[in-house]
């Protein structure tokens, strides 16, 4: 699928990984919609890149406002073409304390509620807007064997779904959890010409990253073993934008990670 003229759901889209995207799509002439929850360097980034982008404040695990996006798109750009889920959150905390109280039930389901059930959500909604696209502009029968692609969903796990250290019982299993939605939900889709791919980066230079003391973060980029350094926001969305015209690409999970695997 070619990005020029087509257009994307993006969510996270205001910073990190998610602007990267943003930044690399409408670079090759596609058009936007960001779906983030900060509405000031989500609205910057909309004036900055001008008509082809639209910002709406989006919380996905809310169906009514991760509708009311997918509706913006619709309204804009006349339909999508697809989605890129980078929105997410880390949630560290050990399963037992040191005075070996309980790890607190709420933030773990957050995390898995923000990661996985959001993940979902934006997949279904997406790809019920794709699909009847589909149906009101063609005559969808034998669709896969026709090979028409038609749209392509690309969710973000990390490699924490397969590396989880200490601490990220909420953070890892919510993205092993993206990691198995891949599969199933690209078997489903076929039949409408949807593609559904996972990435899995490794430590990348994002905002998240600016929390971390510099000593913390020197130990990470010696982890990688090449090239020894953090991940750059632009080759995440490299990646991005190669699934997008790469029809071949469906139904797996890639590993952005410099070859790193946490112990």
């Amino acid at each position: 699928m070619q990005i020029q003229q087509h257009s994307f759901l993006v969510t996270g889209g205001a910073s990190g990984l998610g602007e990267a995207v943003v930044r690399a799509i409408v670079n090759e002439g596609g058009k936007v919609v960001i779906a983030d929850l900060n509405e000031s360097t989500g609205q910057a980034l909309v004036d900055e890149l001008g008509d082809n982008v639209r910002f709406v404040r989006c919380d996905i695990t809310s169906g009514e406002e991760v509708q009311a996006a997918v509706n913006k798109a619709e309204e804009a750009f006349g339909g999508l073409q697809g989605s890129i889920n980078c929105a997410g959150i880390a949630v560290v905390q050990k399963l037992l304390d040191r005075e070996n109280n309980p790890a607190e039930l709420d933030a773990f389901s957050r995390g898995v509620n923000i990661n996985l059930v959001g993940s979902f959500n934006v997949a279904r909604l997406v790809a019920a807007s794709i699909a009847k696209r589909i149906t009101n502009n063609s005559d969808t029968e034998n669709v896969a064997e026709k090979n028409t692609d038609n749209g392509v969903i690309i969710n973000t796990a990390s490699i924490a779904a397969f590396d989880g250290q200490v601490g990220q019982a909420s953070y890892a299993s919510s993205k092993a959890g993206v990691v198995g939605l891949t599969l199933p939900l690209a078997r489903e889709l076929a039949r409408h010409g949807i593609r559904v791919m996972t990435i899995a980066p490794g430590v990348f230079a994002t905002p998240m990253m600016d929390t971390i003391p510099e000593k913390a973060r020197e130990q990470l980029e010696a982890g990688v073993p090449y090239p020894k350094r953090l991940g750059a926001p632009n080759e995440f969305a490299k990646l991005v934008t190669h699934i997008i015209d790469n029809a071949y690409l469906n139904g797996e999970v890639i590993r952005l990670d410099g070859a790193i695997r946490m112990v």
